[in-house]
């Protein structure tokens, strides 16, 4: 008997407390908040993908984004190099609460495959950021609980830990540090379905955009369970461009550009 409230008594210490969960939500709240209101945009990146020998392949790639009122926001990524990628388009569009939808257009077939929700877990044209990492961040998509305080080169962050509520992600869990003064991811740990350390992503090289949004222009994710690396480095983000809703309807891949 004795050891039965032993054990309950340690589980309800590790609980966290509504004011560790209240704290985490109202810090994402706040992150999602200082990144709105951008309206649109425009990048050109590349993807370095590199094997635990060292060997690297490089794509360039660009990223159309369209912040959608009330919703999740809608983003193109457009394949220019190598010519075995040329012409391939991926398109998200993100939700607040409902699985988003996704599509990939294959030049090569000359046809777009939607991506069902149960398989948006898996690599990314071979990277490693999955299909589910190319979302936009909402809050309505984790619950959130705070975790503690901590430093990241001298930087103090809040460090949270995301919960995904969709029954398909790829995660148990993510790990968030967030710069507790611009309200920015510096770090953030995967969780596989199991708990094991899965995936590292830093963020870095961050520049202010228009006096107010800042874009990281390197991000690094690690594989832990692979060797494998896969880095973006983007060169430049326009703000403001002239699109619509239209521009990201998944009957029109076959015609971008």
């Amino acid at each position: 008997m004795l050891k039965s409230i032993l054990i309950c008594s340690l589980a309800l210490v590790s609980l966290p407390s509504a004011s560790q969960n209240e704290k985490g939500l109202q810090i994402s709240i706040e992150q999602k908040a200082r990144n709105s209101g951008w309206n649109s945009v425009y990048s050109k990146f590349k993807m370095i993908l590199e094997n635990p020998s060292g060997d690297k392949s490089v794509r360039e790639m660009r990223l159309k984004t369209l912040e959608v009122d009330n919703d999740g926001d809608k983003s193109l990524i457009i394949f220019d190099r190598p010519n075995d990628v040329k012409g391939t388009v991926f398109l998200n569009h993100s939700h607040i609460n409902d699985a988003d939808e996704q599509w990939l257009y294959l030049p090569a077939l000359k046809r777009t495959k939607a991506i069902a929700s149960r398989n948006k877990s898996g690599p990314f044209v071979g990277s490693e950021f999955s299909f589910e990492d190319l979302s936009s961040f909402e809050v309505g998509k984790y619950q959130f609980t705070y975790l503690e305080s901590d430093k990241i080169d001298g930087i103090e962050v809040f460090k949270v830990e995301q919960v995904p509520v969709d029954k398909f992600s790829g995660y148990q869990k993510r790990v968030a540090w967030i710069d507790a003064s611009r309200y920015i991811p510096l770090k953030i740990e995967f969780y596989d379905r199991k708990g094991s350390p899965l995936k590292t992503l830093i963020l870095s090289e961050y520049k202010l955009h228009l006096d107010k949004f800042w874009r990281a222009h390197t991000m690094q994710m690690n594989n832990h369970q692979t060797g494998k690396s896969t880095t973006l480095i983007t060169e430049n983000f326009e703000f403001n461009l002239d699109l619509s809703i239209q521009d990201f309807a998944s009957r029109r891949l076959n015609k971008v550009r």
